[in-house]
């Protein structure tokens, strides 16, 4: 097959493009900045911009699938006079119309757990609406809702260090907030397997790691992997989100309100849909495995908040 990446440069189209490779499809990488050293041999490039539907529309028709990876992250305020409703909706809105008007048959979006176009922050509510302009869409679409995502290359964990320090640290709310990590390793071969079979055709997939792991665990696993030790300071809700939102405006801190009520919402699934992709969670590789450390015991299961 023919398919087509959009923002197929960063993190996790980088390993999707070369999962598509192996498999023996046609790949096209449509990026702002497509050139990137971490594309696997083979990969076609192609320079556009999913806010600017006149830049991507060319490269856009003709293939068989459209994969919209395009993204800013949640973890940060968006940077620049981007925002989240411009790219995440505004850019959907320009590859659907691209694929309908470039006669692309399929269409597969990348989404979040608990997207919402009524949803508590910026990130979610512009993924809502990007949902239902796919939904909308005549094409054959299908939408992926991860967790964060985790592996070489990805911010989650530099993200938890940036934001505590080691040994003694403060954490809103003790960082309850709850995520169920995914390992991109696992998560590309079941967006693979998507294109390659029309039973995916019309769902919405919601997909988790084997653990449920608070933002405290996570911190915990992120030093002990450094060979250090962290205890966490609760700092109250409230007063997390004013120092939030005093930070927004400076520059060099990449916080702001949005990021505050983000950690309000629990990043699990719902149902873990891997099965419709013939996976266990026995099969998944955990966050502890990934840094290195050995596997918890049974009588020392993850940390989950109910």
């Amino acid at each position: 097959m023919r398919i087509l990446v959009a923002g197929g440069s960063g993190f996790i189209g980088t390993n999707l493009t070369a999962e598509l490779v192996d498999r023996g499809h046609e790949v096209t990488v449509l990026s702002r900045s497509p050139e990137s050293d971490d594309l696997p041999d083979g990969v076609s490039t192609a320079m556009g911009d999913a806010t600017a539907y006149d830049s991507i529309a060319d490269s856009v028709a003709g293939h068989d699938v459209v994969v919209n990876l395009v993204s800013l992250s949640p973890l940060f305020q968006p940077s620049g006079d981007r925002s989240h409703e411009d790219v995440h909706l505004g850019g959907t809105e320009n590859l659907v119309r691209a694929a309908e008007e470039g006669d692309v048959p399929r269409f597969v979006q990348m989404s979040g757990l608990g997207v919402d176009p009524n949803g508590p922050t910026e990130f979610l509510r512009a993924k809502g609406k990007a949902e239902e302009v796919v939904r909308e869409s005549d094409r054959a679409w299908t939408i992926f809702r991860p967790s964060v995502v985790f592996g070489d290359g990805a911010e989650f964990i530099e993200f938890t260090k940036l934001v505590t320090t080691p040994y003694v640290t403060g954490l809103p709310a003790g960082g309850e907030t709850r995520f169920q990590p995914i390992w991109v390793g696992d998560l590309v071969p079941m967006l693979a397997d998507a294109l390659e079979d029309d039973e995916h055709v019309g769902e919405t997939y919601e997909l988790g790691g084997p653990d449920v792991l608070s933002l405290a665990d996570v911190t915990e696993l992120a030093y002990e992997a450094e060979g250090k030790s962290v205890a966490i300071v609760p700092v109250p809700m409230p007063l997390a989100k004013l120092g939030l939102t005093v930070a927004g405006p400076i520059p060099f801190v990449p916080f702001g309100p949005d990021q505050a009520r983000s950690l309000k919402v629990d990043n699990v699934v719902s149902r873990n849909d891997i099965a419709a992709f013939g996976r266990s969670e026995s099969d998944l590789k955990t966050l502890r495995e990934y840094l290195g450390l050995e596997t918890r015991a049974t009588s020392d299961p993850p940390r989950e908040t109910a």
